[in-house]
């Protein structure tokens, strides 16, 4: 008998290995990673199997129970026979975010590469809850939703919560308060059309609006909207430390059905897409997470400037989705 829940992880580069790690520390479940192969010279090695490895001495060093297994795949989908059992599968496999590349430049790539995992999911692990984290996530999440089929309560992208993590960080900053007393909420598609919120965002029950000028406001939202290019640009690659805290974070609120409201992109249709304005496609809400995935849409109140900012964001999303259904047409 199963006594653990146990979460794969698809993708070991960055965010993967990361998002590994931070569960296992965690302690609440058991990690299974899966990746291809690497050439090193004239041998194939499997960096999966080694860092799987070092996770679980790393657990041994701090005398933590857990277990963590490492399995390389195959580009053309073998060797994904350990995901079944799979409560939670993560997908963070994919093509990185280069330089002066927009998210939407990795759309046809990463499909190609998500359409291969989504089938071995529905071999496999049928009963998970899948999350999305693969560039562009919105249009990612929706090409995942409509490859496995699945009730869209068990498909959800992250990046709100990274979102969230990057405005509270520069309001944390700025006025120089914990981030435990900052409530602030970023919605919208993943990119650079996002929408903080500043009407519901507070630092101790305190409005935003009321700590801060118009003038620094914009500048924090500005700073947010374009928070995963100022790394990119740093560092030459895409962030994967906060992002993969924003994983855990979702997993967790599932693996331990406390309830937690977080912003995640998920498919919106029927009547609470009618309150967003979005007929059948995935952008990013506050939902709340349990432990059969997201048990509720929360229809968070906007004002007119901020009802705007989301129009914008949800056409950003929209324009590419039609790209999208023609790959999938191909695929399917």
């Amino acid at each position: 008998m199963k006594l653990r829940k146990v979460v794969s992880v698809v993708g070991a580069g960055n965010v993967g290995e990361h998002t590994a790690a931070l569960l296992a520390l965690r302690g609440l479940v058991d990690v299974r990673m899966f990746d291809l192969p690497k050439k090193d010279g004239d041998r194939i090695i499997e960096p999966v199997k080694g860092k799987a490895l070092d996770i679980q001495q790393m657990l041994s060093a701090l005398n933590i129970d857990g277990k963590v297994e490492g399995y390389t795949v195959s580009a053309d989908g073998e060797g994904y026979q350990a995901l079944e059992g799979s409560d939670i599968v993560v997908i963070t496999a994919g093509f990185p975010r280069r330089p002066g590349m927009s998210r939407e430049d990795l759309l046809e790539k990463n499909i190609l590469i998500l359409s291969v995992i989504a089938s071995k999911i529905k071999k496999y692990a049928k009963d998970a809850i899948v999350i999305v984290v693969t560039n562009p996530v919105d249009l990612m999440t929706y090409a995942v939703y409509k490859l496995l089929g699945f009730e869209p309560k068990r498909v959800m992208g992250m990046a709100g919560v990274l979102d969230s993590a990057r405005f509270k960080t520069f309001i944390s900053r700025e006025i120089d308060v914990s981030p435990q007393d900052i409530h602030a909420y970023v919605i919208g598609g993943h990119g650079d059309e996002m929408v903080p919120l500043i009407s519901i965002s507070n630092v101790g029950g305190i409005p935003l609006k009321d700590l801060l000028t118009k003038e620094k406001l914009q500048e924090l939202i500005k700073r947010t909207q374009f928070g995963g290019g100022e790394i990119v640009d740093l560092m030459g690659t895409s962030a994967y430390h906060a992002p993969a805290a924003s994983i855990v974070e979702m997993v967790e609120a599932i693996v331990t059905n406390n309830k937690r409201i977080l912003p995640c992109s998920v498919y919106l249709d029927g009547e609470v897409g009618e309150y967003y304005g979005v007929k059948g496609a995935c952008v990013g809400v506050p939902v709340k997470l349990g432990n059969c995935g997201v048990e509720e849409v929360i229809k968070i109140p906007m004002l007119p400037e901020e009802r705007e900012m989301w129009e914008r964001s949800v056409q950003s999303v929209l324009k590419n989705l039609k790209v999208v259904d023609e790959l999938l047409k191909v695929m399917v």
